[in-house]
């Protein structure tokens, strides 16, 4: 009888993850994906350490896919948090959400995006999406919402409700920057090319509102853009109730909202 135990096989080194292959070429890239969620200052050590894990969940990602989801749903840790804390109450995590959007503490349009997230965390836990639902970038967009989220939470009263209005309204100047560097690491839809909503061809109206964006940032638009601009408007309200599918809805709630934001400056002050 031989009680020699056998030789363990050396460990092997953690390969690509073949579906992030059209994410990043390799890993010292994934920095860059991550690179502006910065931990918010102020936050408790258990909030920190969740959105630290998130924000590391999704750099790992370049390893196994499935961490980009698993970040999403453990960054709502961090945030059921935060709002406990600010709101003085322990409910539901919809209904937090809900109460520091009916308070202006975040903004509507912040609020719809965090509750994509906590419903993503119930289909996960009702075995209706599975842990590969996410591709890494969109995982960045979510996650950076509960990042922007606990910083707002964290603000003194007196500056919170102002912020959450800039926000969601007009926002600060450099908002819409940030919205279209968001929307250039976004990937159109897969599917949704040359598809046709009530008389809108989407991939037209999301190079027309991209087109205007950019005029906006770089010199401003004249009257005809402005024209244009809220004629996309328009057509992102009628068609984004119409979209069925969950990726391709929030790419165009995002666009709408980035598209209301460049048009922000150019609506008449009330008298």
């Amino acid at each position: 009888m031989n009680s020699l135990t056998p030789p363990r096989e050396p460990l092997s080194t953690p390969a690509q993850d073949p579906r992030v292959r059209d994410v990043v070429l390799d890993y010292a890239d994934m920095r860059a994906l991550v690179v502006d969620l910065v931990l918010p200052e102020g936050a408790s050590m258990y909030v920190m350490s969740a959105l630290e894990t998130s924000r590391e969940l999704i750099r790992h990602s370049y390893y196994r896919y499935e961490f980009a989801t698993v970040a999403v749903t453990h960054s709502l840790v961090a945030l059921e948090i935060a709002l406990t804390e600010r709101l003085a109450t322990n409910e539901p995590l919809h209904d937090l959400i809900r109460r520091a959007s009916g308070e202006g503490l975040i903004p509507a349009a912040l609020a719809a995006e965090l509750d994509r997230s906590r419903l993503l965390r119930d289909q996960l836990t009702q075995g209706a999406e599975s842990s590969a639902a996410l591709r890494p970038v969109r995982a960045v967009t979510m996650v950076r919402a509960v990042f922007d989220a606990v910083a707002l939470l964290l603000r003194p009263p007196s500056t919170a409700g102002t912020d959450a209005v800039d926000a969601g309204g007009a926002q600060p100047e450099d908002g819409l920057a940030r919205l279209w560097e968001d929307h250039l690491r976004a990937p159109y839809p897969d599917g949704f090319r040359g598809v046709e909503l009530d008389g809108v061809e989407l991939i037209l109206l999301d190079a027309d509102v991209a087109g205007l964006v950019q005029s906006e940032l770089h010199r401003g638009l004249d009257d005809s853009g402005v024209a244009t601009l809220w004629d996309c408007i328009n057509d992102l309200d009628k068609i984004v109730p119409l979209i069925n599918e969950e990726y391709c809805a929030s790419y165009f709630t995002r666009l709408r909202t980035m598209a209301q934001t460049a048009a922000a400056p150019y609506v008449p002050a009330a008298t």
